[in-house]
Formats: C-alpha cells, sequence, structure tokens
C-alpha cells in the first residue's frame, strides 16, 4: 500500500499522521538521533500545513518564523500550502516555507 499525500487524507487523518509523526520524533530525540528527529519534525511541519487554508495568508503581509523569534517573512506569492517570499533582513535570498511557520 503506498502512503497517502497529505492533500489526500481528512483533517482527522492529518491529526492521527501528525501525533504518530510527533511520538516517533520524542522516541528519536531520547535515543539521541538528531537527523531522524529533524526529518521528523519537517514532516510535522508539512502535515500541520495541510490544517491551514492558505487563503488566509496574502502576498506583501509580513508574519513571523514560528520557532525563530524576532525572524520574519514577507510573502510575494502563494503556491499550494508554501509561502514564496524572503526573510526580513535578506530580501535577496528567495524561499518557500510551509504556512504552518507562519504566525501573524
Amino acid at each position: 500500500m503506498s502512503e497517502k499525500r497529505y492533500s489526500d487524507m481528512t483533517t482527522y487523518e492529518l491529526q492521527q499522521e501528525i501525533g504518530s509523526l510527533q511520538e516517533k520524533a520524542r522516541k528519536a530525540e531520547q535515543l539521541g538521533m538528531v537527523n531522524e528527529y529533524a526529518v521528523l519534525e519537517r514532516k510535522v511541519t508539512m502535515a500541520r500545513s495541510y490544517l491551514l487554508d492558505p487563503e488566509t495568508f496574502k502576498a506583501g503581509e509580513v508574519y513571523e518564523i514560528q520557532g525563530d523569534p524576532g525572524s520574519y517573512f514577507k510573502i510575494d506569492y502563494m503556491n499550494g500550502v508554501f509561502a514564496w517570499g524572503f526573510r526580513l533582513g535578506s530580501p535577496q535570498n528567495e524561499e518557500a516555507l510551509p504556512i504552518s511557520m507562519l504566525k501573524k
């Protein structure tokens, strides 16, 4: 059976997936598996993005970056659950962030 894409999951399935990933991340952290922990945390971030409405994120607006206090991101455009733009302070470096990393 192939894994279901986050975009094809229901809200309930996404919440179950996030819980499962968080549990695996906790175990990886306890075992000192730094790389595995980082991968699982990124998966949680991605899954959480699919629980949000991309329509609520607007081009031209500035959002704080979750987990990086004092860092802000200005959106140029949206593509699915990704906000494309740049961090304030480094406008020459365009990047895409999952919307779950952004907060008003």
